[in-house]
């Protein structure tokens, strides 16, 4: 006999939106300080290279995608079976949201 799926609820999903918002708000703050010392806050200078922001934006992407496969592999492990579910919906609008942090973050 076929297992059923137990749904996720609104509750769960506002619980996990309101986790998925926590995260990314932490994990950019965390960011924006490693990467600090990175590239050139003045963007007007007339010697200014592409280089040194490029380097900010690679290290910046690289350690957020290490922040949420680390994250979604920690809570693949922990939570309980129904939410799981929800786990890969995050990851995919995690990814995409590191890409939305670059313009915060040179601003």
């Amino acid at each position: 006999m076929a297992e059923l799926r137990e749904k996720t609820g609104f509750w769960a999903l506002l619980v996990g939106a309101a986790c998925f918002v926590g995260f990314e708000v932490a994990a950019f703050q965390l960011l924006r300080y490693l990467t600090s010392g990175l590239g050139q806050a003045d963007q007007l200078q007339p010697e200014n290279t592409i280089v040194s922001n490029w380097v900010k934006t690679v290290a910046f992407l690289v350690l957020h995608l290490g922040l949420v496969v680390a994250a979604v592999l920690v809570l693949s492990n922990r939570l309980p079976r129904r939410y799981r579910g929800q786990v890969m919906g995050w990851f995919y609008l995690s990814l995409l949201t590191g890409f939305g942090l670059l313009v915060p973050l040179f601003y």
